[in-house]
């Protein structure tokens, strides 16, 4: 038996698919937001710049240790330089002498190169301590940007949620004053074509945009208005008004 429902209920079920309609574009506002792309751009920016530091960490690391072996090395020279120095001081063998004084200049020499590795090394751990900081300062700025667009993001979607709860209250009302087999029907080619209610305007199905063929319209005309018809372009259930151009 086909289903019948007044024209009175039919016309609420194209109020109730407004609010369909307005509550999937609040859902795909919400996910479309562009601070939603910025946030991951941002992030994806943030886990590069974090590698790079620990990397840097790392490289860091490995110039402190360098240059501390330098240093020892140093103080190892200079001990010996001293002790030798002394030694020279105290000896009176002519011997002891020239060989205390070939080993200064040996030692000597290789202070000198000590020096200016230790030089190159402290002017490296500078450079790669710049670096770090400006990495560091890189990451400080993403992290400042990403709460500020985090803060619009939750902004804007603490709006769309308050519109789409509101229009979730609507909808919840109008359901009370649809026939329960009408709000079924409506809710099956809903969730099966993506429309449930279509209105019949000039002769076209709004949903689909489509103008309906003459034998179609006839068949529409001779139908009761009480009939529940189904558009033959969109399959929502063609809701006749006024406007129809029946």
């Amino acid at each position: 038996m086909a289903l019948k429902a007044s024209p009175e209920h039919q016309a609420l079920l194209l109020d109730l698919q407004a609010l369909d309609t307005k509550l999937a574009q609040l859902d795909h506002r919400a996910k479309s937001l562009p601070e939603i792309a910025e946030l991951a751009a941002l992030t994806k920016q943030a886990d590069a710049l974090k590698l790079t530091f620990a990397e840097q960490k790392g490289g860091l690391e490995d110039i402190r240790l360098e240059l501390t072996r330098i240093e020892a090395d140093v103080k190892v020279v200079e001990s010996r330089i001293t002790r030798d120095s002394e030694r020279l001081q105290a000896s009176s063998s002519v011997k002891d002498v020239a060989g205390l004084e070939h080993e200064l200049t040996a030692l000597k020499k290789r202070l000198d190169d000590l020096e200016e590795i230790e030089l190159t090394v402290m002017e490296r751990l500078e450079e790669a301590e710049n670096a770090a900081a400006a990495t560091t300062e890189q990451l400080n700025d993403l992290a400042a940007r990403t709460e500020e667009v985090r803060t619009v993001r939750d902004l804007a979607l603490a709006s769309i949620l308050s519109e789409r709860s509101a229009a979730q209250d609507d909808r919840r009302v109008l359901e009370t004053m649809i026939p329960t087999d009408l709000l079924a029907l409506y809710e099956k080619q809903r969730a099966r074509y993506g429309t449930g209610a279509s209105r019949l305007q000039g002769g076209v199905s709004l949903a689909s945009g489509v103008k309906l063929l003459e034998d179609e319209m006839q068949k529409i005309r001779a139908a009761a208005p009480d009939d529940v018809l189904i558009c033959p372009s969109s399959d929502a259930i063609l809701v006749r008004t006024g406007e129809s151009g029946l």
